[in-house]
């Protein structure tokens, strides 16, 4: 039993910039065998990993918190955000946890095979290239979105949205997270400092920008709201997507140097989050209530508008980088795993890698360039593949390394451990099917209100 545990554990890793004296770089499990004529992908140190995992989660979609809360209210919003935080952080603890009894997994599809078969693997690799595709898509859209702030629509949406895919591709094709981790950080700095210029700014000025201009106001925040399912179940869901990064914590521990330490980075990412997503929903909600603008980064009028996406920008770019990464990374490893070209830099090796990001950045350019209701799609997406990827498998994955166990120690831990694995799984399945309902409720509504954008469209998507 000793054996098999230490043949279980992952080996860190030094820096391939330096020799760690005494230390031999190991085979890993993954990745194969890890050398200097190569891109080094176990490079990532704790404190990279921390800007990774908490700029795959926060972005300008941390302004559509407030929209949550007029609809549920700013209690009940409260509740329902501090239960998915600590439901989501302990989703993600279990990702760490699986890795370390699992090296071979690199994603949640190598997680779904052990407990599924290959039809797990299907499912889940599926939806995890999926589900960062229109997340890419939406990215694109974001930096269009500020270019058209910035610039006051100073040319065509569809070619901003060009643009962006551009240098999502650029970018996207750097070869391992240790080097966009300085990256994330720029993007995670200049995207919280837009956002909270924002706070601050709406907290100052008289009435939100986009509330009636005349007469006495007063804000119309909702201590309780009165929703229908359909409107509390999209709000609910809103707040799970805020949470939704969980997926690319797969592949971001798998280039972990230690990761031993993912836990500790896992922990400091939360905390940011959580206290971010509380402080900003709070304060923009209470003095903007239902006047919080779409997109929400003008609630505090042209100017500020234009200087939070001058900051935002670094951030968006980062954003659309990483999930163009994170898939075409998927892809890559799967064509060439157990080959050397994988850690190689072979002819082989920059044509797949190349092939991987340039296809993933096209798909997601014609996905969100042509499609009507792009934006309530990727709700949709959100809540059929975010849930399903952020709540299911975990639980599963506790039962999975545990459930033995009790046939011989069914201790109280034990018994309450698979009750709350059984509960989030059956709490995500809830969510992911009304979610779901949620959002084509919504598409159908939008779609017959509006019929959409038009494709490729030339209209400024800031002031929608």
């Amino acid at each position: 039993m000793t054996e098999k545990k230490e043949a279980n554990k992952l080996t860190p890793v030094p820096s391939q910039d330096g020799q760690v004296e005494g230390v031999q770089r190991t085979h890993d499990a993954v990745f194969g065998e890890i050398t200097e004529d190569g891109p080094n992908y176990r490079n990532v140190g704790w404190i990279g990993t921390v800007a990774l995992m908490t700029k795959s989660m926060i972005g300008i979609g941390v302004l559509s918190i407030p929209i949550a809360f007029d609809t549920l209210g700013i209690v009940p919003g409260v509740i329902v955000l501090c239960t998915i935080a600590g439901i989501t952080t302990w989703s993600d603890y279990i990702v760490g946890v699986f890795k370390l009894r699992h090296p071979e997994v690199y994603g949640i599809d190598d997680a779904g095979c052990l407990m599924f078969g290959q039809i797990g693997r299907i499912i889940f690799g599926g939806a995890f290239v999926l589900y960062w595709i229109f997340v890419a898509g939406s990215g694109m859209l974001g930096i269009s979105i500020s270019l058209n702030a910035m610039s006051s629509h100073g040319a065509c949406t569809a070619i901003f949205v060009a643009i962006a895919a551009v240098i999502g591709l650029t970018l996207g094709s750097i070869q391992t997270l240790a080097k966009i981790s300085w990256l994330a950080w720029v993007g995670l700095v200049g995207i919280l400092t837009a956002i909270f210029m924002v706070t601050i700014a709406v907290g100052l000025q008289e009435r939100p920008s986009a509330a009636p201009q005349e007469g006495v106001w007063v804000p119309d925040y909702k201590i309780v709201g009165d929703p229908s399912f359909t409107k509390a179940i999209t709000a609910v869901s809103t707040l799970v997507m805020a949470y939704a990064g969980t997926p690319g914590f797969f592949p971001i521990v798998s280039e972990m140097r230690d990761p031993t330490k993912y836990t500790r980075a896992l922990f400091v990412c939360q905390t940011i989050v959580t206290v971010t997503y509380l402080v900003v929903g709070c304060v923009v909600y209470i003095y903007c209530g239902s006047y919080v603008a779409s997109p929400a980064l003008g609630s505090a009028g042209p100017l500020v508008k234009k200087i939070s996406y001058g900051f935002a920008l670094p951030g968006l770019i980062v954003t659309t980088l990483l999930v163009i990464h994170l898939p075409a990374k998927y892809i890559f490893l799967r064509i060439l795993q157990g080959s050397r070209h994988l850690t190689t830099n072979t002819m082989t090796h920059w044509v797949t890698w190349l092939s991987c990001t340039v296809a993933i950045t096209v798909i997601a350019y014609v996905i969100a360039s042509s499609i009507p209701v792009f934006n309530d799609l990727v709700s949709l997406v959100g809540a059929l593949l975010g849930t399903l990827m952020s709540f299911q498998p975990m639980g599963c994955m506790w039962l999975y390394d545990n459930w033995s166990r009790g046939k011989s120690d069914k201790s109280v831990k034990w018994i309450l451990m698979v009750c709350f694995s059984g509960f989030v799984v059956l709490s995500g399945t809830f969510l992911m099917v009304a979610g779901t309902y949620g959002s084509v409720v919504s598409i159908m509504e939008s779609y017959a209100a509006s019929g959409g954008s038009a494709a490729w469209s030339c209209a400024d998507n800031s002031n929608s």
